[in-house]
C-alpha cells in the first residue's frame, strides 16, 4: 500500500508538472506527455480538480472527431509569500512579496523598522497571510547565514542569534525557507540564463560592509560545513571592509581575492555585483592583474548592478521550487 501511495503522489506531481508547463491540455494530451494511461490520467484529474488545482476551461474538437474538454492550470492555487530584510539608510527594511506559481507579482509592500523587532515582523506576515489565504510557503532573504536553523552571522546584529525557521513555522504553520542574500542573487542570474549545468561564482561587495560569495553549481548552491561555503571575508590579507577605499585599493583587493577564488573553484563565470568602483575601472584593474599573474583557467567576468533585481528574483524562485 506505501508503494501504491508513493507512485500515485509521484504521478499526481508528473501531472502537475506537466500542467504548470502547458497550462492548458486535454486528458489525452496529458496521457500523450506523460506516457501515463487515460484510466489513470482520468483519475488524476479527477483528484486534481477536485482539489482545485485544474479547472474545467473549453470542449474542443479532438483530431478524432469527438469534443473533449480542456483543463486549466490554476497558478493560483498556490502562492509564496516572499521577504527580504536588509538595512537601509540606517534602518531596517522589510520587503514583502506575494507570487503565484507563475511568479506573477500579486503583491508588493515595503515596512521601514528603526530596528528589526520580532513582533512588528509578525504582524507584518500576519496581515498579509489574511489577506492571500492561499500561501502555502514562506521564503525569507537575510544578509546573514544559518546554522543549524540559528542565525549565526549577519550585518544586522539583531538577526544573530534568531532562530526565524522555527519561530516562523510555529507562529503561522507553513513550510520556511530562509536563504542567504548573495545565494538568492546568484540563483536568480542563473535561473534567468538557465545556467544549469556550470560552475558560477557571485559576489557581492557591499558598502562599508565586508563581501559575500554564492557558489553554483550543477543547479544548486553549495552550502559547505555548517552552511559557511562562501565567506570570504575570512581570506588572509583582506582589508578593513568597513572603511572606505579608493578604486585603486578595492580594485587590487578584489583582484587578490577572485584569484584565490578562481584558482581554487575555476568557475566558468564570475558575477560581480558592487558600486564601490566604477565598473571600467574593476575591468581594467582585473586586466591588467591577469598579465601579471598565471592561472589554471580564467573566467568570464561578468559586473552586475542589479544586485536587488536577482536577489528578489531569485528567491522567488528558491521559494515557489519549494512549493
Amino acid at each position: 500500500m506505501a508503494n501504491a501511495n508513493l507512485m500515485k503522489e509521484m504521478n499526481l506531481n508528473h501531472v502537475r508538472q506537466v500542467m504548470r508547463r502547458e497550462e492548458t491540455a486535454t486528458k489525452p494530451q496529458l496521457a500523450a506527455l506523460t506516457k501515463l494511461s487515460v484510466v489513470t490520467i482520468n483519475s488524476l484529474v479527477k483528484e486534481l480538480h477536485e482539489y482545485g488545482e485544474i479547472i474545467e476551461d473549453e470542449i474542443t474538437q479532438s483530431s478524432g472527431g469527438r469534443p473533449a474538454l480542456t483543463y486549466r492550470y490554476n497558478y493560483d492555487f498556490s502562492q509564496a509569500l516572499v521577504m527580504y530584510i536588509k538595512e537601509k539608510q540606517g534602518q531596517v527594511l522589510l520587503s514583502v512579496t506575494v507570487v503565484n506559481l507563475d511568479d506573477r507579482i500579486l503583491l508588493q509592500e515595503e515596512y521601514l523598522m528603526p530596528v528589526f523587532h520580532s513582533l512588528r515582523f509578525y504582524d507584518a506576515i500576519g496581515g498579509i497571510l489574511e489577506q492571500f489565504p492561499s500561501v502555502k510557503v514562506i521564503g525569507v532573504g537575510i544578509p546573514g547565514q544559518t546554522v543549524n536553523g540559528e542565525i549565526m552571522v549577519s550585518s544586522l546584529p539583531e538577526l544573530t542569534g534568531y532562530r526565524m525557521v522555527e519561530e516562523l513555522h510555529e507562529q503561522f504553520g507553513l513550510p520556511v525557507m530562509v536563504e542567504n542574500d548573495i545565494n538568492a542573487a546568484i540563483s536568480g542570474y542563473c535561473a534567468r540564463y538557465e545556467l544549469e549545468e556550470e560552475c558560477m561564482i557571485g559576489i557581492y561587495f557591499p558598502h562599508n560592509h565586508p563581501p559575500g560569495m554564492g557558489i553554483y553549481l550543477d543547479g544548486k548552491i553549495v552550502k559547505g560545513n555548517n552552511g559557511m561555503a562562501g565567506e570570504i571575508k575570512f581570506l588572509p590579507g583582506s582589508p578593513d571592509w568597513y572603511q572606505p577605499l579608493d578604486d585603486a585599493g578595492f580594485g587590487d583587493a578584489a583582484c587578490r581575492m577572485i584569484h584565490s577564488i578562481n584558482v581554487i573553484l575555476a568557475p566558468h563565470k564570475i558575477v560581480i555585483y558592487q558600486d564601490r568602483a566604477k565598473a571600467e575601472a574593476l575591468s581594467q584593474a582585473w586586466e591588467a592583474y591577469t598579465t601579471r599573474h598565471v592561472m589554471p583557467a580564467y573566467p568570464e567576468m561578468i559586473i552586475q548592478e542589479t544586485f536587488q533585481q536577482d536577489f528578489e528574483s531569485g528567491m522567488r524562485w528558491l521559494t515557489l521550487r519549494d512549493l
